[in-house]
């Protein structure tokens, strides 16, 4: 196994869980995973699942039990505990908050630890005014340094055409990319 670890931090797009846990699965695979989830997806069952079972299926995959507060996950800083932090999916008001520097969630505050070390966060967004009111929240951080895009694009274009998804197949080689300081391309797909 890869001595890199990879922060892995799940937020509360309940309908991408599946999408993103095949990607989590690929993670684990090669890499040492600390997992994440924010407070909304580790209390609520929705009608894609429930919260003890996203939690189950998270343990399974990494062998750790999931972070989820910000006491857990306030130590990611001062003890350097990831090499990079993927966020999937991102929300857009996770993105909203990282773009303003608020740190109220177990997610925002790994994110904000882990920045202070100067490494990658990978996003992974998936949000339904993702063109329109959070277009300017995610060109904010595609801006700055150490953020990395998942490549991503309208996933349903005529019933929700200010949607935007993730690629989250794309997970694993954006982490690989986002290790080595590289952006990876296309980072808007067709």
């Amino acid at each position: 196994m890869n001595k890199t670890r990879v922060g892995f931090a799940v937020c509360g797009s309940f309908c991408t869980h599946a999408s993103v846990l095949r990607a989590l699965e690929r993670l684990a695979e090669d890499y040492e995973v600390i997992p994440i989830v924010s407070e909304i997806s580790a209390e609520a069952d929705t009608r894609f699942g429930t919260a003890q079972g996203l939690l189950d299926r998270i343990k399974a995959l990494t062998g750790r039990e999931p972070l989820t507060g910000i006491p857990a996950v306030e130590p990611i800083g001062p003890k350097k505990l990831l090499d990079v932090l993927v966020i999937a999916p991102a929300t857009g008001n996770t993105i909203a908050k990282l773009a303003g520097g608020i740190a109220d969630t177990a997610v925002t505050m790994a994110a904000k630890a882990h920045l202070r070390n100067a490494r990658p966060v990978v996003v992974a967004v998936s949000s339904n005014d993702g063109l329109a009111a959070g277009a300017r929240n995610i060109g904010e951080l595609l801006a700055r340094k150490h953020y990395y895009f998942v490549p991503f694009g309208q996933d349903d274009a005529q019933n929700k055409p200010t949607s935007l998804v993730a690629d989250f197949s794309l997970i694993p080689e954006t982490v690989e990319a986002a290790l080595r300081g590289e952006q990876i391309q296309p980072l808007l797909e067709g």
